[in-house]
This record gives C-alpha cells, sequence and structure tokens, in this order.
C-alpha cells in the first residue's frame, strides 16, 4: 500500500466515523496476511471489531445516564452468601421478558439484603440488551417532583420518568411522603401502568405502605396498580455490611436486625 492510498483509507474511514477501525486497520491487515486470510474474513473481522467497540461504547453511554449510585452486575451478587434470594426467579428476570410485558418487579427485604445490587444488576443486564434504563431514590424523585409542581412544570418534569423502559426507584419506605408527594407518585405509578416496567425496592411489607404514603387510600391505589402486573421477591436474610462489621470485631455485640415481613 503506498502513502496516498493509505492515507485516503484512514481519511475515509474517519469520515465514515469508523474511529476504531481506523486505529487498527493496518495492524489487522498484517495479521491477515501473515495468516493468509482471504479479503473477505478481513473485512468480516474489522466489522466485528468494530461493532463490538460501538456496542460498549453505547453500554457505557447509557450506564452513565442510567443514574445508577454504583456499578455492580448479576454476576456479582453473591447468592450463596444470601441464600434468602431466590436465584431462579432473578435469572428469569434476566430475560428482560418482563419489560417487554411492562411488569414490575418488587424486591421486599431488611436494610442491607443486596436489593439495590439486584435492582443495579437488573439494569445494567437491561441496558445490555437495548432498553432504556433509570435509577432514582423515591425520596429525590419526589424532592424533584413535588418542585416541579409547585413551578407549574410538574407534566414535564414527569416525562423525565415516563422515557426509560425501566423505571427503578429505590429505597421506599425509608422516608414518609406527605399527600401531596403521595398524590403525585400516584401519577407516576398510573401512568407507566401497563406501559413501562418498574423495579421498586421497599424495607417495608405491604401492609406497611398505607404509613409511607401517609394514607391507606392512596396507598392502595398505588399497590392496586404497581402488583396488577408484577412479581414481588421476599428477601429474607441478614445484612451483608453488618455481617462483614460483625466478622471484624468492629460491632461487639450488636445483633443485625431481623429480617423484615413481607407479607402483604
Amino acid at each position: 500500500m503506498n502513502v496516498f492510498d493509505r492515507a485516503a483509507l484512514l481519511e475515509g474511514l474517519q469520515r465514515l466515523g469508523l474511529t476504531h477501525m481506523q486505529q487498527v486497520v493496518e495492524h489487522r491487515a498484517e495479521e491477515a496476511a501473515a495468516a493468509s486470510s482471504g479479503y473477505l474474513e478481513f473485512l468480516y473481522q474489522l466489522v466485528e471489531e468494530e461493532l463490538a467497540v460501538r456496542f460498549e461504547r453505547y453500554v457505557e453511554t447509557r450506564t452513565r445516564l442510567a443514574n445508577f449510585p454504583f456499578r455492580k452486575t448479576l454476576d456479582q451478587f453473591d447468592f450463596a452468601a444470601q441464600p434468602g434470594v431466590d436465584k431462579r426467579a432473578i435469572m428469569d428476570l434476566a430475560s428482560m421478558a418482563f419489560i417487554e410485558r411492562a411488569t414490575n418487579v418488587i424486591l421486599l427485604g431488611p436494610p442491607g439484603v443486596g436489593k439495590t445490587h439486584l435492582a443495579v444488576g437488573l439494569g445494567t443486564e437491561a441496558i445490555r440488551r437495548g432498553y432504556s434504563v433509570y435509577f432514582i431514590r423515591l425520596e429525590d424523585m419526589m424532592q424533584k417532583l413535588i418542585q416541579a409542581y409547585k413551578e407549574g412544570c410538574f407534566v414535564q418534569k414527569l416525562r423525565v420518568y415516563l422515557k426509560p423502559k425501566l423505571l427503578i426507584c429505590d429505597e421506599i419506605g425509608y422516608t414518609t411522603l406527605d399527600r401531596l408527594g403521595s398524590h403525585l407518585f400516584f401519577e407516576l405509578v398510573s401512568k407507566r401502568y401497563e406501559k413501562g416496567a418498574m423495579i421498586l425496592t421497599s424495607n417495608k411489607s405491604y401492609g406497611a405502605w398505607g404509613e409511607i404514603f401517609d394514607d391507606h387510600v392512596i396507598a392502595a391505589a398505588i399497590l392496586d396498580r404497581l402488583l396488577h402486573h408484577s412479581l414481588t421477591i421476599n428477601i429474607r436474610g441478614e445484612s451483608y455490611r453488618l455481617r462483614e462489621k460483625l466478622k471484624a470485631g468492629v460491632l461487639g455485640g450488636i445483633v443485625p436486625p431481623a429480617s423484615v415481613d413481607t407479607k402483604a
């Protein structure tokens, strides 16, 4: 290949946006020549490598936009250390069929048993399968929605949480919503009903949700829509974090909290 042809090739790849191919084409050509690969095989390998790099860029961008509190996969979850988690049910969810069916997944259990890790892991897998995902704590989301409501732009703000194919709402039960917040959350649930899947995590049984939303009637209406198409996974076990502290002797004789009663 002469200098002119080389420069033209590299410029053409750049203009086409094939940036990774531009970086590796000469090295891959040398490898193909050494292996006596045919032209089509050489081109196929280049295209496959470019597609793989683009996919990883896509995943990285979508993962960053998903607002996860940390990066964890389902493969990193220690099912052996947390036997209270139904591994088969989680692996079934990893197929992402629940997103296609706009089914909700509710993870119930005491603090520290891995609910958020599982939610993030499922969200990460959803991104790799091409779905848009957004993660937010209930308290943070309601602060934003209440502020938008007071500023007269609630409908516009609500669209942020309606757009993703999968919305992950974390830590339901750690704070109590007032009447306005409860009604705005009901609006979100109603708008996503049978249109978009949600994963919700909570340390409270369904029977206690009337206290969370400060109104048993609105809590019942929320649960009616959430549970119509849903799967509830009850997690019983000890807190990962407290278990590690106990092993290290940091907490002395403190006993980890008992598993929450997750029955409705």
